[in-house]
């Protein structure tokens, strides 16, 4: 079978010279049924052109929104947009509909208006018959409103074809949790799509607005470094060209970078910034994420949970606003749940509570030990391999006190020591334990902020470093305790007291979106989709991906799954 492939011409279905190779597959879906055309008539992709006022479609609307019924307009505009539908009313009328930055106009092409510029019958209907849903095109025209009381422009000239569309364009689909592989026809196709990603673009720019009008600096930290800072995770490495037998790492947290600004002096610093940890992926994590960390020198524990409270009501608010008015593909939320004060737990009081007995001290050398056998002695089990007391701890909390999160915003504060190695540390009055001026806020089962004073003596920061190793488990047994000499060294020149924020910008998005998982807050998905990006076979391209929306447990961490409840329903967005 002789295959063959369009050169682009005047509107659509083109030219053909032969092709050859593994293209001849990938295009045998698209061009099987396509006429072939003169190659006298091949059109091409022509560059834009501001013969006269060039105008976006969303101003074309407001300017034009009072136009009454019949009246149009004296100027002359001409509108760039992507066919959405296109409708023949007879041989000598067509309407279509046109969308440019998330919004549509009407436009209308009636060949009785248009033959006096010159137009001819067999060209209107060859425009007619051509033209696709897909095709980017411009429409020169009039502002009108017709007896419908659609506002249209109505075409003073031919439309031309700027980008026509070889590969189709699927229809909107029926069930709205139905995705496309493809993720740039996903949001062409799927309203909702595009909408999430768009209500992160307005967060990210909320949350910049919200730090700026309270004195804080945005400033970049390295990506690349020779070592892991801040958090604890497995980062990505790399091989640099300039450095022969040394290793790069992909930053997990700006943490350490941006505490030495302060040290520096910028009392008032955060970044907006991507980091990477090497790590698995489920409906909330993915190894590339973008997280939102600010540093306030002299805040206290107290002012950083109240501007917490701030800030996450606000942003509900300004969610709330745009679902009203932009992106009303979303569900209301509710805006009522995030008017603060948020409630708040202790950590080591409140798991004692749940237990029904008492914690041994967390801080002694053989606290694991004593803690499974408090754990098993209440018949509770406990996995084998033994984890460490840090992950024993979190998993604890994540069956104990993170499900109080689901119906209220929850702050679970003052964590062990163990579990913070870079907060500031104090005894507990109620308990004698030693624990940390550390909090999370809780929503909904996940970890959506993460919050403490930083820890600025040398000497106790140095060892919390050495018992942070002494928790972690190494990839390789051999692999030597590397304690950050510079980040000490940067102490030592003076840290002021200071409150350090954390929020992962994706849980977020997914919180007032009423997004279930984390891919859909990613422009392309997680890993795994970005992975899956290549040339596809032909009759693969729109292959339709239905995923399971059943009832989903959520992961706290990569390890553990809490089993407590339906995480597909948020009952902080209604339908």
């Amino acid at each position: 079978m002789r295959i063959t492939t369009p050169s682009l011409s005047f509107l659509r279905p083109y030219a053909w010279r032969p092709l050859e190779g593994r293209n001849a597959a990938y295009l045998r879906f698209y061009h099987l049924a396509r006429p072939q055309v003169d190659e006298s008539n091949a059109p091409k992709y022509p560059r834009i052109r501001h013969d006269g006022v060039s105008m976006r479609i969303p101003t074309f609307r407001e300017k034009y929104k009072h136009v009454e019924t019949g009246a149009v307009a004296e100027e002359e505009v001409t509108l760039h947009g992507r066919v959405q539908w296109i409708r023949r009313a007879g041989s000598k009328l067509v309407f279509l509909n046109l969308k440019a930055e998330f919004e549509q106009v009407q436009g209308l092409c009636n060949f009785r208006k248009l033959e006096s510029t010159g137009a001819t019958l067999d060209r209107f209907k060859e425009l007619s018959r051509l033209v696709k849903r897909g095709d980017i095109i411009s429409v020169t025209g009039k502002a009108t409103r017709t007896p419908t009381g659609e506002l249209t422009i109505e075409a003073t000239r031919l439309p031309e074809l700027m980008s026509p569309t070889i590969a189709p364009l699927p229809f909107q689909l029926a069930n709205e949790d139905t995705r496309i592989q493809l993720r740039h026809v996903d949001m062409l196709v799927n309203r909702k799509t595009i909408d999430t990603l768009r209500l992160r673009s307005y967060i990210i720019r909320h949350m910049r607005d919200f730090l700026d009008e309270r004195g804080f600096l945005e400033f970049q930290t390295p990506i690349l470094a020779d070592h892991t800072e801040g958090a604890v995770a497995r980062p990505f490495t790399i091989a640099g060209s300039d450095f022969p037998g040394r290793d790069l790492t992909l930053r997990i947290a700006p943490e350490l970078w941006l505490k030495r600004l302060v040290v520096g002096g910028v009392d008032k610093v955060f970044e907006l910034g991507p980091a990477f940890r090497n790590e698995g992926i489920d409906l909330t994590h993915n190894p590339e994420f973008t997280t939102c960390e600010f540093y306030n020198a002299y805040a206290s524990l107290d002012d950083l949970i109240a501007l917490t409270e701030d800030l996450i009501r606000g942003t509900a608010e300004h969610c709330q606003k745009l679902i009203a008015t932009k992106l009303d593909s979303l569900p209301s939320i509710d805006v009522d749940a995030f008017r603060g004060p948020f409630k708040q737990m202790e950590f080591i009081p409140s798991l004692e509570s749940s237990l029904g007995c008492r914690l041994p001290d967390l801080s002694s050398e053989t606290a694991l030990e004593d803690l499974v056998a408090i754990l098993e002695s209440e018949d509770i089990a406990v996995e084998r391999p033994l984890p460490t007391l840090p992950q024993l701890l979190d998993r604890l909390s994540g069956l104990y006190m993170e499900p109080h999160s689901l119906k209220a915003p929850l702050f679970i504060t003052n964590h062990p020591v163990c579990m913070s190695p870079l907060s500031k540390s104090f005894v507990c009055p109620k308990t004698g334990q030693a624990v940390s001026a550390r909090t999370e806020l809780f929503v909904l089962g996940r970890e959506l902020a993460n919050m403490y004073e930083e820890e600025n003596d040398p000497a106790a920061q140095r060892l919390k470093f050495l018992d942070q190793a002494k928790h972690r488990v190494p990839l390789n047994p051999d692999d030597p305790v590397i304690i950050d000499e510079s980040y000490i060294q940067a102490l030592e020149s003076g840290l002021p007291p200071t409150g350090g924020w954390g929020c992962g910008i994706e849980r977020l998005v997914m919180l007032f979106s009423g997004a279930s998982r984390i891919s859909e807050c990613l422009s392309f998905g997680n890993l795994k989709n970005v992975m899956g990006i290549r040339p596809p076979d032909a009759r693969e391209q729109y292959h339709l991906n239905t995923e399971n929306h059943g009832v989903q447990s959520h992961t706290v961490t990569q390890e553990r799954k809490c089993q407590c409840a339906d995480f597909n329903i948020n009952p902080y967005v209604t339908a």
